[in-house]
């Protein structure tokens, strides 16, 4: 089976329909018209806020990687780690923000990437601890290995905005006018 249709056929997972109305109501109630709602999801930038947040730890755990099978500089791997376990949060809040305005085919999706995200974070977490007990290889394993899962988080989150197109909003430009090119004539 290909990867595509592997993501179309995750957009069947009726188990998940439950849980994830229930998280989406709990957000929305939550958020529902708040400063930090529109904060959140982007309103003040023009587009969602947590594909510019994931980048934060997505960039540490790829560049702890780098230090593990490159440099071998154990003590930039395991910080590297670490600052994207502090950097999660953030990006987990602003998926959630996003998360209560999708449609039950896009949550199946959603949830599945969120589910991918917490295991690869869980393996992260587990990375830096044993690194933190001296075993570098075997959190370098370990950080292989969660980056290998958050790479099908990705996957399931790339198919949730692009194929299924969660997150795409047409924000009125401030001006009223249409972006200019640089050195184009008006």
């Amino acid at each position: 089976m290909k990867p595509r249709e592997l993501l179309r056929a995750a957009e069947s997972f009726r188990a998940a329909d439950s849980p994830s109305a229930a998280v989406g109501t709990m957000v929305r109630r939550a958020l529902h018209a708040t400063r930090t709602d529109g904060l959140l999801r982007g309103a003040w930038l023009g587009h969602p806020l947590h594909p510019l947040v994931v980048t934060v730890p997505l960039g540490a755990w790829i560049s702890s990687a780098i230090f593990d099978l490159g440099t071998r500089n154990e003590d930039a791997a395991r910080k590297l780690v670490a600052i994207g376990l502090a950097a999660t949060p953030p990006a987990i809040i602003a998926g959630l923000a996003d998360y209560a305005d999708l449609d039950a085919r896009q949550r199946r999706i959603g949830t599945l990437h969120a589910v991918t995200n917490t295991v690869a974070t869980a393996v992260f977490a587990a990375s830096y601890l044993v690194r933190r007990q001296g075993k570098h290889r075997e959190g370098a394993t370990l950080g292989l290995l969660a980056l290998a899962v958050v790479s099908a988080g990705g996957a399931l989150g790339g198919h949730l905005s692009y194929a299924q197109g969660a997150g795409v909003r047409r924000w009125p430009e401030a001006t009223g006018s249409s972006p200019r090119i640089a050195g184009e004539k008006s």
